[in-house]
């Protein structure tokens, strides 16, 4: 299909039907989870993997994998491609540090949020009015940011009593919240080891007991972002801007003002993951303390084909595998590789005998039967990989659910105001 605008013809893609997964299918896949992490657990005996202290460690570590994502999901859906989200949650982690101990832990959440903003605002400057590569801007944008966090602190944290030049004292908590009364019904069966019900009891529980209210805050984020950038018209320019900026433009849409909204709220957001490290995953800003999951962050928004619902489905899975690193260490993790061996199997048969993939179908299977030996033969996985084991993940992840995704149109691309005319 085209679109003739001016002098000029712009090529649009066809529109392609997708079928959209129904909503009882989600409590249905969440279940089906639950059997197969109980089956693991019945078999190695680890409980650990499905234990409701690393379930609400995943949802916490998985929060800022998923506010860096939505973050990125904002920028791409206006057109700009978001390197620069390791960098943003960098300022981040600085800005809560300094907001918190100078105002209190919700001065650090807005100082957090302020500093992303920064860098995306900084972003959106290079990319949107001055044309920049936006990989160029993004990786620049990350080496900068780590100066300028590096210089910060030192300048305003090494003088400060229980501080130095690369870690800020203890900063304020932020207020945690639960259900009353269910935690101990709730703990007690799942102390029993029942097949499936002990499972469904942890997540309950983790759900439910000792919740930071930012990740609360996160979670209805992403409800907030599916609803504005989906359901409004607000959003609908957002989107119209990653997809076909000249089409919008010749509709009256200001196409350089929602870039530069949406870019400086995925710092925002960015920030805020930032700022969820420095508060409620630690207690304190350090040095390096993202870690690359902005980059992390970025993968979870490819995973999740550049929606909400796909952004939380790919940081919980980080998340859990980052969770079940640090508290089973290789033992959980090796228990794991008999879970990743069966789901590689299932889909290499999907593959083969529902979309025709043969090639692909194939080497899953063989991938997947080559890592239930690896479980067989071995006791547990070395500290070395254990370290890098959601890392593993995102690659892996990745390799198989890079055939069904689709990025908005223009994303990356260069414009100009005026190109239609």
């Amino acid at each position: 299909m085209t679109l003739s605008v001016g002098t000029e013809t712009e090529t649009v893609p066809a529109a392609r039907t997708t079928r959209r997964i129904p909503f009882w299918a989600w409590p249905l896949g969440l279940a089906a989870l639950l059997v197969v992490l109980s089956i693991i657990r019945m078999i190695t005996g680890q409980d650990d993997i499905s234990s409701s202290g690393t379930l609400g460690a995943a949802l916490a570590w998985a929060m800022p994998l998923a506010l860096a994502g939505l973050g990125g999901l904002w920028s791409e859906r206006a057109g700009v491609i978001n390197i620069g989200l390791e960098g943003m949650m960098i300022l981040g982690t600085w800005g809560a540090a300094f907001g918190a101990l100078h105002g209190g832990p919700w001065m650090g959440v807005l100082g957090a949020v302020v500093c992303g903003a920064l860098g995306g605002l900084v972003h959106a400057l290079a990319t949107v009015t001055f044309g920049v590569d936006h990989i160029v801007s993004g990786v620049a944008l990350n080496i900068v940011a780590l100066g300028v966090a590096s210089y910060l602190a030192a300048r305003f944290f090494g003088d400060l009593k229980g501080g130095s030049d690369v870690q800020s004292p203890p900063l304020p908590s932020l207020p945690r919240v639960g259900v009353p009364g269910v935690s101990e019904p709730l703990k007690s069966v799942e102390d029993k080891g029942w097949f499936f019900v002990s499972e469904l009891a942890a997540m309950l529980r983790a759900a439910t007991t000792d919740l930071s209210l930012l990740t609360v805050i996160a979670l209805l984020l992403l409800v907030g972002t599916w609803w504005l950038l989906w359901r409004t018209s607000f959003g609908l320019r957002v989107r119209s801007c990653g997809e076909s900026p000249v089409a919008a433009e010749t509709l009256g849409v200001n196409v350089y003002l929602y870039k530069y909204i949406a870019v400086t709220a995925s710092g925002g957001l960015a920030g805020l993951g930032g700022g969820f490290l420095a508060m409620v995953a630690s207690n304190a800003y350090r040095e390096d303390q993202t870690g690359g999951r902005g980059y992390i962050g970025l993968a979870a928004m490819i995973f999740g084909n550049w929606r909400p619902g796909g952004v939380l489905m790919g940081s919980g899975l980080f998340g859990y595998m980052d969770a079940l690193q640090l508290r089973g260490g290789g033992s959980a993790l090796h228990a794991m590789l008999l879970f990743i061996g069966i789901l590689l199997l299932v889909i290499g048969l999907w593959q083969i005998l529902r979309r025709h993939a043969h090639v692909q179908g194939a080497i899953a299977i063989v991938t997947g039967i080559a890592v239930v030996v690896l479980w067989a033969i071995s006791d547990t996985i070395p500290g070395e990989v254990t370290r890098f084991a959601p890392h593993l993940t995102t690659l892996l992840v990745l390799a198989f659910a890079s055939q069904r995704l689709r990025m908005p149109a223009a994303n990356g691309k260069v414009y100009r105001r005026g190109e239609g005319h």
